[in-house]
This record gives structure tokens, C-alpha cells and sequence, in this order.
């Protein structure tokens, strides 16, 4: 039998076919908007969050350059991401006209928190790139809550990438210990988890934290960032902190200026804090300029084992250690330490059974009181030799040495890790 299927039936399907591939390509356009009116043929928004209510998840939000005074929040796979226009790359967070709102709580202990952009459950690949977050102007006057944070993942997951976050620090500026004003923090409870990645972005002008990874089922990569504080001030600042149980890979950044300036037994500032986490991986990175380089510790609620410390370049502690081992079964290899306030490298008995089955090796320490700093623990082993040179003594059995010219003599510091 002759097909009836001629020339008009393929003519059909194959507009049929061109629609409907017409109106796909258009749903996906559909699914890349802008805020701020710089690029032609995108829907275009006013505000940043009316944008990412309005978009389906998967969807890229491109941001002009250009002052977006709100706070946003994001509970959906999205891509967030500045753009060009102009030879302007600046679209920046600013202060709300009607100031800062507490917009969730803590995980951990319910404080009020204030995030400039809030990255919540269920929200999975959420992607932050080319924005600043500036939190100068605010209206938080003293210590309580609500406590500003520049982004704040909360119990999701994505990449933070060449972002800006300053000015996280209340009105009267400096002497909470607390936690008041973080510039990124990750966190998470379970059995829900956080799964981060921070690169290529400057931390600066932060109260407390630049950058920090709390509680178990967080995992972060630090990577490649600039993190600088505003020492000496009267809070124990911490460049990058990793703690409670959260674990992930610091490599790479470079830690400036976390000096604070009132009594250590409040606590002192640390370059990069690894504080109750273990598992990690702290590698290839500059501190410099701070009262602690590098500290591994613990205070009982979780252990600080099994790091891996590496290719690491401390200089100028003003009080403490370059790198301070208050925990077991690190491998510590590579690193230079100078001018460091106390030791060079110390495998430190201070924190409870510490202090043990340390591999330290390949590392140079020049200036300090003690190269290596034995401590009173067991089973610490030297495979290969560590070079150190104008120490007052290459080792030293105990847990403490006095300082050098660098650091007036001061009890053994404390370290203030912040939990908000």
C-alpha cells in the first residue's frame, strides 16, 4: 500500500521538530538571568534575591557591577556570579537601607546570626564568583546577637571563588572573643553535611574569623586565598580556622596580622587554628606576623590527630610556636619556620595525652628558642634530619623555652577558637 506519509507529513514533523527545539533553547535562556541591566537579551532583575526566588534551580544569576544593598538567601542549586560591564568587575554586597537583620541561628548553639549571604539546606552546588561582600556601616554596636557573617553555608555545599568578604566587624570594632564577625563560615549538624570549597578570595577587616569550617560532617577546602587581619587589636583573631569535629585540606593560602594586643589568658591569635579536627591536610602555606603560626590542639571534645603538615613558611610568631603539635600522629615535613616567639616546631604534652607519635622531618627553623620542642610525650620519631640554626637549643625536652628577643616573656599562650 502507498504510504500516505508525503511531502506536507515531513514538512510538518520537521517544523514540529524546530518548534519544539525553538522552545527548549528558549527554557534554557530562560534559566540565565541578570540583576542589574548590563547585559542585552537576559531578564533582568532589581535585586539579587528577587532573582534567585524567581529562578528554577540550576539556574546562573549574572550580577552587574554595581552597590546591591540587601541580604540574600539561597536554598537552591544556583550559580551566583558577578560580571563585566563597562571594565567594572565590582558587584558588592553593601548594608541594607534598614541595617542588618538576623535572618537565622546558630547550629549550634542558637545565636542570632546575620549573614550578608546565606546559603541553607537543601541547597547543594551552589556556586559564589566574583562578588564582594562588605559589611562596613553596620549597626551592630556591641557583643551579643545577632553576629555578622559575610557568607555563611549552612548545611550545604558549593564553591566559594574569587570573592571578596570585609568589614565583618561590629560598630565599636574589637573585643569580642566570642565569634562576633566571621567573613565565611561553614557549618553544618548531622546528619546533615557541608561539603565547601573556598579559592582564590581575600578575607579582610573580619572581628573574629576570616574563614572557618565548624562541626562534624563539614568539610573544607581552603585553597589559595588571602586572609589578612587587622592586628593588634583586643580580639584574639584566627586567619583561617578549622574546628570541632570538621575536617578537609588547607593549602596554599597566605595568613597575615592576627596579633591581639590584651591579656593571653583570654586567648591568643593564630595564623591558621586547627582546633578539635583532625584528618587534615595543611599544606604549602605563608603565615606571618601573628602570635601562633600553625596550632593543632585539642581540649578533650574531639582529637586533633593524623594531620599532615607540609611545605609550610611561618615567620614571626610574637608569642607562641611556629608550629604547635598539641595532639598525636601528625607528619610534619618541609616547613620553614623564622623568628618564631617560642619554638619552632613543638610536639606539645599540654592538651591532655598529646604530644605523641609525631613524624617530624625536612623542616628548617631559624631563630628561636628552641628548634624542636620535645615536649614529654612518647614515640615521636625524626626520619630525617631538620635543620636549625641561631636557637638557643636545637631540642629541648618539657613544654616550654623562653622567648626569644621577639616576645616578652609571657605564660604559655591559650588559643580562642571561635563557635558561634
Amino acid at each position: 500500500m502507498k504510504s500516505s506519509f508525503g511531502f506536507r507529513g515531513r514538512t510538518l514533523l520537521a517544523t514540529a521538530f524546530l518548534a519544539f527545539f525553538s522552545l527548549g533553547a528558549q527554557q534554557l535562556n530562560a534559566a540565565t538571568v541578570q540583576v542589574g541591566g548590563c547585559i542585552v537579551g537576559l531578564v533582568n532583575f532589581t535585586t539579587i534575591q528577587a532573582a534567585v526566588t524567581a529562578s528554577p534551580a540550576g539556574s546562573i544569576i549574572k550580577v552587574c557591577p554595581g552597590n546591591y544593598p540587601e541580604q540574600v538567601v539561597i536554598n537552591k542549586k544556583l550559580t551566583l556570579t558577578g560580571v563585566n560591564s563597562a571594565a567594572a568587575y565590582n558587584p558588592t554586597l553593601v548594608i541594607p537601607s534598614g541595617g542588618f537583620v538576623a535572618n537565622t541561628t546558630s547550629l549550634t548553639n542558637g545565636h542570632a546570626i546575620a549573614p550578608q549571604i546565606l546559603v541553607e539546606s537543601p541547597a547543594t552546588a551552589v556556586t559564589i564568583s566574583y562578588l564582594g561582600v562588605d559589611g562596613s556601616g553596620n549597626n551592630f554596636v556591641n557583643c551579643g546577637d545577632p553576629r555578622l557573617i559575610g557568607i555563611y553555608y549552612q548545611n550545604a555545599s558549593g564553591t566559594v571563588n574569587y570573592v571578596v568578604a570585609k568589614n565583618q566587624a561590629m560598630t565599636d570594632q574589637f573585643g569580642c572573643q566570642d565569634s562576633a564577625g566571621l567573613g565565611i563560615f561553614v557549618q553544618s549538624k548531622s546528619p546533615s553535611t557541608s561539603t565547601v570549597t573556598i579559592e582564590n578570595s581575600t578575607v579582610r577587616g573580619y572581628q573574629k574569623n576570616g574563614i572557618t569550617g565548624n562541626e562534624v560532617g563539614t568539610t573544607v577546602a581552603i585553597i589559595g586565598n588571602a586572609v589578612v587581619g587587622a592586628g593588634p587589636v583586643g580580639t584574639a583573631q584566627n586567619g583561617i580556622q578549622v574546628g570541632f569535629g570538621a575536617t578537609g585540606k588547607v593549602q596554599n593560602n597566605t595568613v597575615a596580622d592576627d596579633v591581639y594586643n590584651g591579656d593571653p589568658a583570654n586567648g591568643t591569635a593564630s595564623g591558621i587554628l586547627i582546633y578539635d579536627s583532625g584528618n587534615m591536610m595543611i599544606t604549602g602555606n605563608s603565615v606571618s606576623d601573628t602570635q601562633n603560626g600553625i596550632p593543632i590542639v585539642t581540649d578533650g571534645s574531639f582529637p586533633a590527630d593524623n594531620n599532615g603538615v607540609a611545605t609550610n613558611h611561618v615567620s614571626d610568631t610574637h608569642l607562641g610556636d611556629g608550629i604547635d603539635l598539641c595532639s598525636n600522629n601528625n607528619t610534619v615535613t618541609g616547613n620553614i619556620v623564622f623568628s618564631s616567639g617560642q619554638a619552632g616546631i613543638h610536639m606539645d604534652s599540654s592538651c591532655g595525652s598529646t604530644g605523641n607519635n609525631n613524624s617530624v622531618s625536612k623542616n628548617i627553623v631559624n631563630e628561636a628558642c628552641a628548634g624542636l620542642l620535645l615536649g614529654n610525650g612518647t614515640g615521636n620519631t625524626f626520619p630525617f634530619p631538620n635543620t636549625v640554626a641561631n636557637v638557643v637549643n636545637a631540642s629541648l625536652a618539657g613544654d616550654s623555652c623562653s622567648p626569644t628577643i621577639l616576645s616578652p616573656k609571657q605564660p604559655r599562650p591559650s588559643f580562642s577558637a571561635a563557635r558561634p
